[in-house]
């Protein structure tokens, strides 16, 4: 699986050198939909009709599965305590429900790529008893992103391949022992960005 989202950690909205789809080689433009090709651990750019094709459930059998384009802010205020069951050690993370073991996967980010961690099947549970939305995270495709700081917990459903864009990003930017100032500027800039899609697919 970490080898998988090495594969993964491609900027999204990367366009092949001759921006074709990657699936029926048709030209394609910066406004494309991607698929995620399981077995083949990549994120495909694809052309709209495309990605029509595998928006319906089971269309892309065990394969091929559309990337969703959700971004959602999660609440996690009255969910605090059931957060902590989870111990996650760093405060930047990734979650994400696997087909094959249907379980969901915590990884942690790091120069170095993504350092893989199976979840307490019980505490994301409870985590989802408190923060519903969570239950509708489309299996291998979309994730729970989440950035803690000491004054602030950031949650939001994203597209799987925005968190392998994260991970490609601090594997770049990443300077020495600590990151250096770069990276952390390029998390927050990153966040800003979600945020505000997230925001502006509420309205």
């Amino acid at each position: 699986m970490v080898d998988r989202l090495r594969s993964y950690s491609t900027p999204r909205g990367r366009v092949t050198s001759d921006s074709r789809c990657e699936f029926c080689g048709i030209g394609i433009d910066d406004d494309h939909g991607h698929l995620a090709d399981l077995p083949g651990r990549a994120i495909l750019c694809v052309c709209r009709p495309c990605y029509l094709l595998f928006t319906q459930e089971g269309a892309g059998g065990t394969r091929f599965r559309a990337v969703p384009t959700r971004y959602e802010r999660l609440e996690f205020a009255e969910a605090s305590e059931h957060w902590e069951l989870l111990d996650i050690p760093i405060g930047l993370a990734f979650f994400f429900r696997n087909s094959t073991t249907n379980r969901v996967t915590a990884f942690y980010p790091s120069p170095a790529g993504a350092t893989e961690s199976e979840l307490p099947l019980q505490a994301w549970t409870t985590l989802e008893e408190s923060v519903p939305p969570l239950r509708s995270l489309a299996i291998d495709v979309e994730a729970l992103l989440v950035r803690r700081t000491p004054t602030e917990l950031v949650a939001l459903i994203v597209p799987i391949d925005v968190c392998y864009e994260l991970v490609g990003l601090i594997r770049v930017v990443w300077r020495g022992l600590q990151g250096g100032d770069d990276v952390q500027r390029g998390i927050e800039e990153f966040f800003a960005r979600a945020i505000e899609r997230a925001r502006s697919s509420a309205a």
